[in-house]
This record gives structure tokens, C-alpha cells and sequence, in this order.
């Protein structure tokens, strides 16, 4: 599939992108190595990833036309698809009858797919070619 040839990005941009990515990746590490948090946790609730997705609306105009737009989408898509399934094993949590045992099984599985996303969108960033979905 030919993509139409989208405008120059600046360099600084591609940076931010980079900097965004590993504002991300570090929310999960903290998850991982942390006792207190999970890794959806950290993702969510930590201060990398809340700066990280702000930087992505701050600068979301910048990157529309290029292909670093496809990043900032799948980042941003990344953080509210994380919280909406959390909040949603949250609230599996408050319920009866073996339905707890499914949000306790979601939530790793949450954090597996959050990591899966930052290393897929990072590598993707570092051979320079958007992130497909």
C-alpha cells in the first residue's frame, strides 16, 4: 500500500515522541517493580504517563498531517482504552459470584497489553514509519 508522502517533520517532534514513549515505558517499569502498583496502575496513576499523555494533546496539532499523528493517536488511545478497562475490572471487583475472579485475571492482562503497546509503537518510532493499527 503507497501512502501519500506526508509533510517534513521537525526533529524536535520526532524527539517529543521519543521522550513521550519513554515517559510511558517508565510508568510500566515502576508498575513492575513497584509493590504498591500494578503496571495498569502505574500506567494510569503515575506521573510519567499522565505528563506523557498531557505532552500528547499539548502537541497534538504539531504532529497532524504526519506521520508522527499516527503515534500521538495510538498513545493517547493507549492511556483511555487502559482506563476504561480498568475502570471496568473495577467495577467487576464490586460485584458477586466469580466475577471478581475475571477483573483479577484482567488487570495482568491489562498490564501485558499496555507494555505490548509502548514497545510496539516505540520500535515502529525508532525505524521512523508510523504505527499501523
Amino acid at each position: 500500500m503507497n501512502n501519500p508522502p506526508s509533510p517534513a517533520v521537525r526533529p524536535s517532534l520526532t524527539q517529543l515522541t521519543h521522550v513521550i514513549y519513554a515517559l510511558h515505558a517508565s510508568a510500566v517499569v515502576v508498575g513492575v517493580i513497584s509493590s504498591a502498583t500494578t503496571v495498569v496502575g502505574g500506567f494510569i496513576f503515575g506521573l510519567p504517563s499522565l505528563l506523557a499523555v498531557f505532552l500528547n494533546y499539548l502537541k497534538r496539532d504539531d504532529v497532524a498531517g504526519t506521520w508522527l499523528e499516527s503515534h500521538f493517536r495510538w498513545q493517547i488511545r493507549t492511556f483511555w482504552f487502559t482506563f476504561l478497562w480498568l475502570a471496568i475490572g473495577a467495577l467487576l471487583c464490586l460485584t458477586i459470584v466469580l466475577i471478581p475472579v475475571v477483573a483479577w485475571i484482567l488487570i495482568p492482562l491489562l498490564g501485558l497489553w499496555v507494555g505490548y503497546r509502548v514497545v510496539r509503537g516505540w520500535l515502529a518510532l525508532s525505524d521512523g514509519r508510523a504505527i499501523e493499527f
